[in-house]
């Protein structure tokens, strides 16, 4: 049992505007095995948590701590954090040209393993996660995410998570431009990890519909940097009806 703890989270990044203050006291735990999913109006800081948690240098954490297994995340470097258990499932996964996605692949698990794995189990493991993700094997040799589509971007985002295997996955808006057949093969790959890893996951979403595949134990709702309301699956279910009016108008 892992748990990701965030204490008292204030985030700020620079703008033409000057400093301005994202998150404002973020509390939140996630231990292995469940799925928190975040949801919110546009610009409310959800994805501000994801890079803060993963370390993005655009934001500044200026006070609050988030802890891993009581180790001290925000201590560690980017790549740190990766080797440490934690995957981000980014909302716009970034081309590489000139590395192709089996070598990318390889490279990222020997970093995180600190031994390259065997080459012939490997292959097969790459191979089976991508029929599960109805992934053309060809991918393999394509360079990472260059000319690919929307869908096809979050599918290698989601093949990543399968074959690293990390402590804690935070999939930003993993559902945004996806077609209703290719949420459900993402989704499914989602299940498939957790099931087989026990992975712990903070989902971010505008939508319900990925949460029809991806059942959360808990539903936060963000409204201007904060969590305004904390529920089951049944608050998703009730933004979906109601909007978030009524959490605008408190703030």
């Amino acid at each position: 049992m892992s748990t990701l703890t965030i204490t008292d989270l204030h985030v700020t990044v620079e703008t033409d505007q000057g400093t301005k203050e994202i998150l404002r006291g973020v509390n939140l735990t996630i231990n292995s095995g469940e799925v928190h999913a975040i949801m919110g109006p546009n610009g409310s800081g959800k994805s501000t948590l994801a890079y803060a948690i993963a370390g993005h240098p655009k934001y500044t954490v200026t006070s609050g701590t988030v802890t891993l297994d009581g180790e001290d995340v925000l201590a560690m470097s980017v790549d740190e954090r990766a080797r440490a258990g934690i995957f981000l499932g980014m909302q716009y996964p970034v081309e590489v040209p000139g590395v192709s996605v089996s070598n990318f692949l390889r490279t990222a698990k020997t970093a995180i393993e600190g031994e390259a794995p065997k080459l012939r189990t490997w292959v097969k493991d790459v191979k089976d996660a991508m029929a599960g993700l109805r992934m053309d094997p060809e991918f393999a040799n394509r360079n990472v995410n260059e000319g690919f589509s929307g869908g096809e971007k979050k599918r290698h985002e989601i093949l990543q998570m399968e074959l690293l295997k990390p402590k804690f996955a935070v999939l930003d808006e993993t559902d945004s431009g996806l077609d209703v057949d290719a949420l459900r093969i993402v989704s499914e790959g989602v299940n498939r990890a957790k099931a087989s890893t026990d992975v712990g996951i903070l989902l971010i979403t505008h939508y319900t519909r990925i949460l029809r595949y991806i059942t959360p134990d808990f539903v936060h709702v963000f409204v201007d940097g904060r969590i305004a309301e904390e529920g089951g699956p049944e608050l998703a279910d009730r933004l979906e009806a109601e909007g978030y009016d009524r959490f605008l108008t408190n703030a």
